[in-house]
């Protein structure tokens, strides 16, 4: 069973996977194997990423670029918005139709406002990381990989604070919690991501 619930064309999957691997430009089968391929992956572009991180704000354009230097090599999609409805234990993301107009949102309302986070105050980074986080998670642009490419963005905030990257192990044990933070946002209503974020960003003079 996939972790999400999949309507539309691109619910696609590899022929002999038994439906547990998407269809991807390596044949792979094994969901062990892919999800081993996609951390190899992801390993590079972080290093190439915070290595030289961006200088300005933060676009969606630049985080497209992210996915398909990331997974371009496996997935015929990346680096291109989702063309299926999605939703995960009953909860659905924005719906396909409306991730363009939201990713313009995105970048105007919140990537443009917060990023770079150059010599932000720290209570100013808690606020900058949560309220992207939770826009991110919402929209759910990508087909695959959301929820890293979104640990990736928050992580480069925080290296353009100087403090970054940051360990999500909190996150992870308390998955149920946080994922409550993230439907409160839907409402407008970031508190809770907030409280998330403040415990993993590092204590700094600012």
């Amino acid at each position: 069973m996939n972790r999400y619930q999949i309507s539309g064309w691109q619910n696609s999957y590899q022929e002999g996977s038994n439906g547990e691997v998407l269809k991807n430009k390596l044949g792979i089968v094994v969901r062990d194997d892919i999800n081993h391929a996609e951390l190899m992956l992801l390993r590079k572009l972080y290093i190439s990423v915070l290595q030289s991180p961006p200088q300005g704000s933060i676009t969606v354009r630049l985080i497209r670029e992210w996915h398909r230097r990331w997974l371009g090599n496996v997935y015929a999609w990346a680096g291109y918005e989702r063309s299926v409805n999605m939703s995960k234990d009953g909860f659905p993301f924005a719906a396909a139709d409306r991730i363009p107009a939201l990713l313009e949102d995105l970048d105007r309302r919140y990537l443009d406002r917060y990023t770079p986070c150059f010599g932000m105050r720290r209570s100013d980074l808690v606020d900058a990381i949560a309220l992207t986080h939770v826009e991110f998670i919402l929209i759910h642009p990508f087909r695959e990989g959301n929820g890293r490419i979104s640990r990736l963005l928050a992580d480069v905030m925080a290296v353009q604070a100087g403090v970054g990257p940051l360990d999500y192990s909190l996150w992870e044990s308390n998955r149920d919690l946080y994922i409550q933070a993230i439907q409160t946002g839907l409402m407008g209503d970031y508190q809770a991501m907030k409280t998330w974020v403040d415990r993993i960003v590092p204590e700094y003079g600012l």
